[in-house]
């Protein structure tokens, strides 16, 4: 299987493949922007030991992982500081330090009050490490809303406000502007510690490394369970769940025909050929015939052009549904070649083989991945196609390259930028430290690893993806989808021909579908509709159509 070039810096020898993919770098960069998508791989990859991780495509789990859980517990010792100076704050309140106010309410809760409008406006989702204006609008191009809008100010105005009135007025409010004072350091070297990582790990140019996670048992153990399972030939699934980890579905078509001889007048010369083979077809045979051809077209497009498909991948899966426990299968080579040589043509309901045709393209941004499926029994043809396609990385994750370019030494602008970020930052760190004492006491209390089996129910990469694509990465999926599903075909109506089956009614289907239209075998009455929103009736009975992405 071929790896696909990537413009950050090449792995080292040895390293696991896609550890430097654009997704990677961009997914491990998120953990720090967004704290619910943190969350959310901590919950599917920790909380819930019990699922296998889904298979990962284009992209290196572990060290988003690595990364989610080091951003987490920094953000918790910041929480902890910041934590211990509004002990203080309130602390000296209640020792009567500072009595006199011309507010109803003390400067403690005031200045809560301001924090908690911030850290509102901004939405749950931010984390201490708040994306200014400038970063967000260079990353998203102004499709999202500025961070801090009027309200905060607004607050913040009102509070410092009134803060100079009382000072002015003779009051007593030399806590109330030393504590928002106290509170910008913890922000500071947290800001700093983030904008590090992005400059020294997840820049462009950084040196490809593989976080480590947290010495642990239990981290341990699961990091080991993602490196077996993630690029592994075998896959666990949920019945209702079969596909996690590829992405939407785009455009699934199967085909199903009676296995017919072809009659002494359609051989060539009225016989067969010499070293004709007129045994029955299996699937792996058919599988060891569009595999090369797959595979031709990823030689010469790598001779003749920079297309994607010179980093074409190909390679065999199974899928097992879930029965025994996570730690119990076996991922050995040995173990999955007994799957896929026993599941090949096999055409039963539970154990399904794949061949699996993938093209990363847009740097990994878009993944294009066929699953094919061809059994043969009964006399019968059966040939399934299921495209699926993962959408783009969300672009404010690429704010990385934005603060990786800054400059390290500008600390008048940091100085400001903690200035106006702490109020919300020092809510989320609040709001963080309280999810995680939550989080690590569940996960504590449930004991995840002995839980029911069950399989994935998303994955790292479809977490981090936005749900559209631009018309050029549509015009590109369409392309990739109707070059390899045209290969596929070929392949097909090769082994029909070598083992002197009919090929036309299949020939006709292909055309069809690959012209978007629809082939209809027989027909006695009733009614057809095709295209985007099309409809027809007959009689009682309407049948509509919906073109594009199913």
């Amino acid at each position: 299987m071929l790896v696909p070039e990537e413009s950050a810096a090449s792995p080292p020898d040895g390293a696991p493949q896609y550890i430097r993919s654009e997704a990677t770098r961009l997914l491990c960069a998120g953990v720090y922007f967004d704290s619910r998508f943190r969350r959310r791989v901590i919950e599917q990859l920790v909380e819930h030991e019990e699922r296998p991780v889904a298979p990962s495509l284009g992209i290196d789990v572990l060290p988003v992982l690595a990364h989610a859980l080091r951003a987490r517990r920094r953000e918790a010792e910041t929480g902890l500081v910041l934590l211990a100076v509004w002990a203080g704050f309130i602390a000296c309140w209640l020792a009567g330090i500072w009595s006199q106010t011309l507010l109803p309410v003390p400067w403690f809760l005031a200045y809560g009050l301001v924090c908690a409008v911030c850290w509102g406006v901004r939405g749950g989702r931010g984390a201490v490490f708040a994306l200014g204006r400038s970063v967000l609008k260079e990353a998203t191009r102004g499709r999202l809303k500025a961070v801090l809008p009027v309200l905060p100010f607004a607050v913040t105005f009102a509070y410092w406000a009134l803060v100079l009135f009382t000072l002015f007025s003779g009051g007593s409010a030399w806590a109330a502007v030393l504590f928002p004072v106290l509170l910008v350091p913890p922000v500071w070297a947290h800001r700093a510690h983030v904008s590090s990582v992005m400059r020294h790990q997840l820049s462009r140019g950084a040196p490809a490394r593989r976080e480590e996670l947290p010495v642990s048992d239990q981290y341990q153990r699961i990091g080991a369970a993602i490196d077996r399972e993630q690029h592994a030939h075998l896959a666990i699934y949920d019945p209702f769940r079969p596909f996690v980890g590829a992405g939407e579905p785009y455009k699934p078509w199967s085909f199903v025909m009676e296995l017919k001889r072809r009659t002494p007048q359609k051989q060539l010369g009225g016989v067969p050929g010499p070293g004709a083979d007129t045994g029955a077809l299996t699937g792996r045979e058919v599988i060891d015939l569009i595999k090369p051809r797959l595979e031709a077209l990823r030689t010469s497009a790598a001779a003749s052009s920079r297309d994607r498909l010179r980093s074409l991948e190909v390679d065999e899966m199974v899928y097992l549904p879930v029965g025994v426990a996570r730690g119990e299968v076996r991922y050995d080579p040995a173990n999955v070649r007994r799957h896929l040589d026993g599941a090949v043509g096999e055409g039963g309901e539970a154990r399904r083989h794949f061949l699996r045709v993938r093209v990363g393209a847009w740097d990994e941004q878009v993944g294009v991945s066929l699953l094919v499926r061809v059994h043969t029994q009964g006399g019968m043809l059966v040939l399934e196609v299921v495209p699926h396609i993962l959408t783009p990385v969300r672009p404010e994750f690429r704010s990385v390259d934005v603060i990786a370019a800054q400059r390290a030494d500008d600390v008048l602008r940091d100085a400001v930028r903690c200035l106006l970020t702490s109020p919300a930052a020092g809510f989320a760190a609040a709001v963080s430290l309280l999810r995680t004492a939550v989080s690590l006491f569940r996960t504590w209390l449930t004991l995840p690893q002995y839980a029911l089996p069950d399989g994935p129910v998303t994955s790292v990469r479809e977490l981090g993806s936005v749900h559209e694509v631009s018309l050029l990465q549509e015009m590109d999926i369409s392309r990739y989808v109707k070059t390899l599903q045209d290969r596929i075909a070929g392949g097909v109506r090769e082994a029909l021909r070598a083992k002197g089956y009919e090929s036309g009614e299949f020939e006709q289907y292909v055309v069809n579908v690959n012209g978007g239209g629809v082939f209809i075998g027989e027909m006695s009455g009733g009614a057809v509709a095709t295209g985007e929103r099309a409809s027809a009736k007959q009689q009682d009975i309407t049948v509509k159509s919906g073109g594009g992405r199913s």
